[in-house]
């Protein structure tokens, strides 16, 4: 988590610097429907690297937004899932999905 610090003075400069990032965005997109492998992500996210995708995992996980869930088996079986803070995103994305949606009918509108 941020600390205190670390912690801009705006509200939405709080949020922007916890899931400002394209692939963050993405990521909590996908996590709001089920818990998925690194794999799984990685095939997903086209054009998202290895590196790129462990570090942004690491970040939301250090900051509380998601969880890492190691399976003891052989090979090992990790997933990813929303927190109980990560499930608190959920109107967020879901208000910038129905933006996005209407943004998408209006340029097609106007074409």
């Amino acid at each position: 988590m941020l600390k205190k610090e670390e912690m801009p003075a705006c509200p939405v400069a709080t949020t922007v610097q916890l899931i400002g990032s394209k692939w963050k965005l993405l990521i909590l997109r996908n996590l709001l429907a089920r818990p998925w492998r690194f794999n799984e992500l990685q095939k997903n996210l086209t054009g998202i690297s290895q590196k790129v995708l462990t570090d942004s995992l690491r970040s939301m996980e250090a900051d509380g937004l998601i969880t890492r869930t190691v399976y003891p088996e052989v090979p090992p079986h990790v997933e990813y899932a929303l927190s109980e803070l990560g499930e608190t995103m959920r109107p967020i994305i879901g208000a910038m999905e129905q933006w996005g949606s209407a943004y998408q009918k209006t340029v097609r509108a106007s074409q």
